[in-house]
């Protein structure tokens, strides 16, 4: 998948396969700690007190995203790597040993402070030294290091949990985290810190605030309402200028991509209720459905580098979003039955592999008078944070002042349709002209 070519630097392969290490890395935090969820909160006696559980690594990484490519400035790159997998560790330990719900809280916000700072360098690291035609089989094979976390992770780490209990099962991601960090370590052994431009950090620091009101306003939705309203704000502060106007270009792409996860991660976060209340299948049939769509986005994002050349990088997430959009609306709107649920549902695992790697792509490759990578990398992992954040509260609103989960879904799909329009946007008519005429 990731394969060599003349010409390319020494080290760019062991760059790419660190990057899609880490994320593999980032795949088995995901399921270990989601997995381990019920037994921490009954071991430390936090059953009032889950959405603190919940909140420490979202919180980190909204913190880490404002900061981090200051801190790849200040530092470099292997002082960075080094001090991201040395908080990555001391906040596992403090995890796992913790007694108290807020210890536990304050190490998965230590882990979520460097997962933050470990991808923005990944990724701002894979826009300088990458080619396009390797950064696109990188994004690729990313998405596909979820499949065998998403089938295998789960049960695997129960049974470490009934031999070993918790607190080491917490410990599982720990050596894959450390292979990608030696793997980019060596690709990027000497490289110098560039200074590129500084954006305002006051204004930025408002995306945490804001998503700290979110997330922990539960309930209470005069909070989580200011909370969005702040997050917003801190959050166009990281994004370049012209994002919310969908400016042609990068920020188009960063548009269409939080568009893209406001409508697919809050389609997703619902899927299950919508499945055993409106179409009354069982909790085995509703996961069966509910694996289909990542299934099916890992595997099709594994034949989209293949295809993706000049004008047809552009092609491909309007395309994709349009039919993830379809997907949503036919899980929605069909036949209830457990077989239109699993087709309707494979269809928008399919639009997104089909638009998700070239929309990358567009959406971190900068401009002459564009961001620097740091804060373009930033940019593009809180477009997607933030977007299936904001999704899952707006799935959330939606479905609880109606109880027709139609409805909901009708808006996912309509708000994946506008992604797609500002897909549309995310190239300058020369850059397209230029690819028309070279074919």
């Amino acid at each position: 998948m990731i394969g060599a070519a003349a010409g390319r630097p020494a080290g760019a392969l062991p760059l790419a396969v660190g990057i899609v290490a880490l994320e593999f890395a980032a795949a088995v935090t995901s399921f270990v700690a989601s997995t381990l969820l019920p037994v921490v909160t009954a071991d430390l006696g936090a059953r009032d007190r889950l959405a603190l559980l919940v909140a420490g690594a979202t919180l980190g990484l909204f913190v880490a995203l404002p900061l981090a490519g200051r801190t790849v400035r200040l530092l470099g790159a292997a002082r960075t790597l080094a001090v991201g997998v040395a908080v990555y560790l001391g906040g596992v330990a403090l995890a796992a040993t913790a007694t108290y719900a807020w210890t536990f809280a304050l190490g998965q916000f230590a882990g979520g402070v460097a997962s933050g700072l470990l991808a923005v360098f990944g990724v701002s690291t894979a826009i300088r030294h990458l080619d396009e035609a390797l950064r696109i089989r990188v994004v690729a094979a990313s998405s596909a290091m979820w499949i065998l976390p998403a089938m295998v992770g789960p049960a695997a780490t129960l049974g470490l949990e009934h031999l070993v209990g918790w607190r080491w099962a917490l410990l599982i991601p720990v050596p894959f985290v450390l292979a990608g960090r030696v793997l980019v370590v060596r690709a990027t052994r000497g490289e110098q810190s560039s200074p590129g431009q500084v954006r305002p950090l006051r204004r930025a620091l408002l995306a945490p605030v804001g998503v700290a009101g979110v997330v922990l306003g539960t309930g209470w939705w005069p909070i989580a309402a200011v909370g969005t309203l702040v997050a917003i704000v801190g959050v166009s502060a990281i994004m370049p200028s012209g994002t919310g106007s969908l400016a042609r270009g990068t920020p188009a792409a960063l548009a269409a991509m939080t568009l893209f996860a406001v409508g697919y991660f809050g389609a997703d976060s619902l899927i299950t209720v919508l499945l055993t209340d409106t179409y009354r299948v069982t909790l085995g049939e509703a996961a069966v459905v509910l694996g289909a769509a990542p299934l099916a986005w890992a595997l099709t994002s594994l034949t989209v580098p293949r295809f993706v050349r000049g004008a047809a990088k552009h092609r491909f997430p309007v395309l994709g979003l349009a039919v993830a959009a379809g997907g949503v609306l036919a899980t929605a709107v069909g036949a209830p039955s457990f077989a239109a649920a699993l087709i309707g549902w494979t269809a928008t695992g399919i639009g997104v592999g089909l638009a998700y790697p070239a929309l990358y792509i567009l959406a971190t490759t900068p401009g002459t008078d564009g961001p620097d990578p740091g804060e373009l990398a930033a940019a593009v992992i809180t477009a997607e944070a933030f977007g299936g954040l904001f999704g899952r509260a707006t799935g959330g609103v939606i479905s609880s002042g109606t109880p027709d989960l139609g409805t909901t879904y009708l808006v996912f799909a309509a708000v994946l349709l506008l992604a797609a329009y500002a897909a549309t946007r995310s190239t300058n008519r020369r850059t397209a002209a230029d690819s028309a005429g070279s074919r």
